[in-house]
């Protein structure tokens, strides 16, 4: 940043600027001290700037003046005309000091890695710091575990030296890898794929002297290199806007370096360990609630289809629709709807237990919850429900009585889709209660209303409330025994995985 100062007394006119050492180190007169005292400064963990002034005349002055205006007032091409100006002004500087400003962490930053790195998460930092502040904070922030053994990526330029440094790189197992924004674009330009697929391999990552561009170049790489692994990209400052808006999650921290970051990315957040509830608690639980939910919806409306199949089978396949549509409207809203949408308040442990043991976060990467195999189970549960729903209330019931054998069979279905649901809750919310009892009361209402469709003196009949009944327990005990034991089992191996 340069500004034009005016001395009234001395008619002295200077102009002053401050900036990273290595944007300085170019403009300035004598800089012998200056790498050497900006490397000590970093290796304490401190963020460097350089002050330096400029002298003018008042017709370097004036002709600065008429110049910058000119080029304002450009039509085309304003922005570099400007920077064209100013780079004539940025030479030869006068050095007048050297800061170092010391940049504290937030409170539990520590604990907060620990836990991702516990859940199977790998972090990169990505700043722009010189390679000894990086790692000084890496440290410092617990990025760098105890064991870790640091790898600092040589400083090449060229191919071969790029060629060179991959190949001992290569040789190394269980590492931390620092490395420099230009050596990592060097090595990107002819051995990309390599670098990726080794750079991936590290328990952990530093890229210092990162331009916005080169992070955001960065998280496009994991992007396409670790499918189906999704990037998340966290920052606190403007310059971090690009690398948050190139990820698949952003996360903005509303910190004291300004708004820009919270503004641009997906979620805000005020405190870094908050990441961990984000992650640990709230995506664990979207996850796992929209797992069950989308396979629950397709399984109401496969047992559908296959009682329609069955029907249709059963009568030489008349096309003819074994349900009327406003009990079809029906099933899919106040009969099923509340009940299992009520799953998406369902939750397999607590948050608190899901922060003290974040291993079981690095169990849904597995992708067990959704997968072919799960809708291979939804779809031979539905295979079976329906089946024994249909030929259940056509051997019960049917005696030449349509009406009857709809009814049964409509009964079996909709009183199984909500035991299904109350089998697959691990732990009960009111709502889900609430949303149990209103389906049930409007289901009633409705077979009490629709009296073409339900024959009140047969749905009365405790030879329609046993069959119907016998249908529903041999519809849903079996899928009880099976889970009961499969969940007992799960839990047992779930432990062993986290221990």
């Amino acid at each position: 940043m340069g500004i034009i100062v005016r001395d009234d007394e001395t008619k002295e006119v200077s102009f002053l600027m401050k900036g990273a050492d290595t944007v300085m180190s170019q403009m300035v007169q004598y800089n012998d001290w200056l790498e050497e005292e900006c490397s000590n400064m970093a290796r304490e963990g401190l963020r460097t700037l350089v002050v330096a002034r400029k002298i003018l005349s008042p017709e370097q002055l004036a002709d600065f003046e008429t110049q910058f205006h000119t080029a304002k007032m450009s039509l085309t091409d304003r922005n570099q005309h400007i920077a064209a100006v100013l780079r004539r002004l940025e030479t030869d500087l006068q050095l007048l000091c050297l800061t170092g400003v010391e940049d504290s962490l937030q409170d539990q930053v520590t604990t907060s890695l620990e836990l991702l790195r516990n859940a199977g998460i790998k972090v990169w930092m990505l700043t722009g710091d010189k390679l000894e502040t990086a790692i000084c904070i890496a440290k410092s922030s617990g990025l760098f575990s105890k064991t870790d053994n640091i790898h600092v990526f040589g400083n090449v330029q060229n191919r071969r030296q790029a060629r060179t440094e991959l190949d001992k790189f290569k040789k190394m197992k269980n590492i931390a890898l620092v490395m420099q924004g230009s050596s990592l674009d060097t090595c990107l330009r002819y051995f990309e794929a390599e670098v990726a697929g080794l750079v991936c391999e590290c328990s952990a990552v530093v890229c210092c002297r990162c331009s916005p561009e080169q992070k955001a170049q960065i998280v496009n790489l994991l992007k396409r290199y670790k499918k189906p692994a999704r990037v998340a990209a966290i920052g606190d400052g403007g310059n971090d806007v690009s690398m948050i808006q190139a990820a698949h999650a952003g996360i903005g921290i509303d910190a004291k370096e300004g708004k820009q970051a919270s503004l641009a990315a997906d979620f805000s957040v005020t405190q870094f360990h908050h990441i961990c509830r984000l992650f640990l608690v709230h995506g664990r639980f979207c996850y796992k609630r929209s797992c069950s939910l989308s396979q629950f919806v397709i399984h109401r409306g496969l047992i559908l289809s296959v009682i329609q199949a069955i029907f249709s089978w059963m009568f030489f396949f008349v096309s003819f629709s074994f349900y009327p549509g406003v009990l079809l409207v029906g099933y899919a809203t106040a009969y099923t709807m509340f009940p299992v949408f009520s799953l998406v308040l369902d939750r397999d442990i607590t948050s608190a237990e899901a922060l003290l043991f974040p291993q079981m976060y690095g169990v849904l990467r597995k992708g067990r919850s959704l997968s072919i195999k799960t809708f291979c189970i939804w779809l031979m549960i539905s295979l079976y429900q329906g089946t024994v729903v249909m030929c259940g209330s056509y051997v019960g019931v049917y005696d030449n009585n349509f009406v009857e054998l709809m009814a049964t069979s409509f009964t079996a279905l909709v009183f199984t889709e909500l035991i299904m649901v109350a089998l697959t809750i691990h732990k009960w919310h009111w709502a889900m209660y609430l949303s149990l009892a209103i389906s049930i009361i409007c289901f009633m209402g409705s077979m009490l209303y629709f009296n073409e469709y339900f024959d009140i003196k047969f749905i009365t009949s405790s030879n329609f409330m046993l069959r119907t009944s016998l249908i529903i327990l041999l519809a849903c005990l079996p899928l009880y025994i099976i889970k009961v034991t499969r969940r007992a089992l799960s839990a047992s191996t779930t432990y062993n995985q986290i221990y």
